[in-house]
């Protein structure tokens, strides 16, 4: 029997970007729409979980995706919702590759850090990655400075993380301001950068300034850096004792982790691939 994901995109044109990505993990019938949204999805999923036996539905899966990360979230609950009793599919959500960046992003760190040995600031920690790499620190006992521009937005993220993990180590941050950056960099072990493309978020000279700094990890692919100094393509890059991540240096991480988790949709008909989930799987990887 053909393995079949059903890509459900919340953009109008379903992204190449995760279909290649489902094609190269091995999948053998990928089905693609676009436009999808909670109040359409259900005859979707339907037809994905009343065209074959209960014990063949291991055999199909569910993959949401789209720019919009807030919208994949809502679309996993409706489709969470929509499967009942043995009729079930398992489904994975990675929009705007979210959550498998994040992934990427905490395993890159563990190389080279005792995570519940870690003071980490994520700036930019109000945005859909940011957030995640947040919450994954947390899971892995890391004390976590979330750093926003705004406070009052770095404060409301601060509440929802603590609806999905245990947030007595989180605290928010603003960056906007030179003293509020410095405050939440203080003495940090881990910088990560997760803010919007083509946005500085710290300069080179506030980076010397942190005297504890042992690694930092940029997400930003388009110059300039999040994190001055960084490249790219660093790939724990040795810059005067501070080891650096580019985006593209976490990406080969991301990629193997994202290829995993199509995979592994197909080796029972009930997992749900959500953050938490994927962190998981990715530690099991090499």
């Amino acid at each position: 029997m053909k393995t079949i994901l059903i890509q459900l995109d919340t953009d109008a044109l379903p992204s190449t970007f995760d279909r290649v990505v489902a094609v190269d993990a091995g999948v053998e019938e990928l089905f693609s729409y676009g436009g999808v949204t909670p109040e359409n999805v259900e005859t979707l999923v339907h037809g994905a979980i009343f065209t074959r036996r209960p014990s063949d539905l291991m055999h199909t899966a569910i993959f949401i995706g789209g720019s919009n990360v807030a919208s994949g979230e809502a679309l996993l609950a409706m489709v969470r919702k929509t499967l009942f009793g043995p009729f079930k599919v398992s489904v994975m959500m990675d929009s705007n590759g979210s959550n498998t960046t994040a992934a990427a992003t905490v395993m890159a760190a563990a190389r080279h850090l005792d995570l519940p040995q870690t003071t980490a600031v994520v700036l930019g920690g109000t945005g859909p990655v940011g957030c995640r790499v947040a919450q994954l620190l947390l899971r892995q006992g890391a004390t976590v400075r979330l750093a926003s521009r705004s406070l009052e937005r770095s404060k409301a993220t601060c509440q929802m993380l603590a609806k999905a993990v245990d947030a007595d180590r989180l605290t928010p941050h603003e960056s906007q301001s030179e003293s509020g950056l410095a405050g939440a960099c203080d003495e940090v072990d881990l910088i990560v950068a997760a803010g919007a493309a083509k946005t500085r978020l710290i300069s080179a000279d506030q980076i010397r300034a942190i005297s504890t700094r042992k690694l930092a990890i940029d997400l930003n692919a388009v110059a300039p850096s999040g994190i001055e100094g960084v490249e790219v393509m660093d790939k724990a890059k040795d810059h005067s004792g501070l080891l650096t991540y580019g985006a593209i240096g976490v990406g080969g991480m991301k990629m193997k982790i994202h290829a995993a988790a199509v995979k592994s949709l197909f080796e029972a008909n009930d997992r749900i691939l959500d953050t938490a989930a994927i962190f998981d799987l990715a530690q099991t990887l090499s």
